[in-house]
C-alpha cells in the first residue's frame, strides 16, 4: 500500500491527504478526554488506495500522543476502531 503525505490543519481538527488535484479528509472533534472523529471523505479519483484507513490510524495516533480517548461517530471509523480494538 502506497503511503501518503498527510497534512494534519490543527485549527480545524481535520487530517488531509490532497493528491491528482482532489483531497480526502478526516475530520475531528475534542470534548474533554476524547477525540471523535466525525467525518471521513475519499472523493473517487483517490478510492481503494487505503486513503480512508491512512488517514484515520493518523487521526488516532494523534489522540494517543496526545492521551485521548479514541471514539467514532462517523461509520467508516467506528469499522476502522472495532478491527483495530488494541487502539483504544
Amino acid at each position: 500500500m502506497k503511503t501518503h503525505t498527510i497534512h494534519h490543519d490543527n485549527q480545524k481538527h481535520k487530517f488531509i491527504i490532497e493528491e491528482q488535484g482532489s483531497t480526502a479528509y478526516v475530520l475531528y472533534k475534542i470534548s474533554g478526554d476524547t477525540l471523535t472523529i466525525t467525518s471521513t471523505y475519499v472523493p473517487e479519483p483517490l478510492e481503494g488506495q487505503g486513503i480512508a484507513a491512512q488517514l484515520t490510524k493518523e487521526c488516532y495516533e494523534y489522540a494517543a500522543t496526545e492521551r485521548l480517548k479514541p471514539d467514532a461517530t462517523c461509520s467508516y471509523a467506528v469499522a476502522w476502531l472495532k478491527r483495530n480494538a488494541n487502539i483504544k
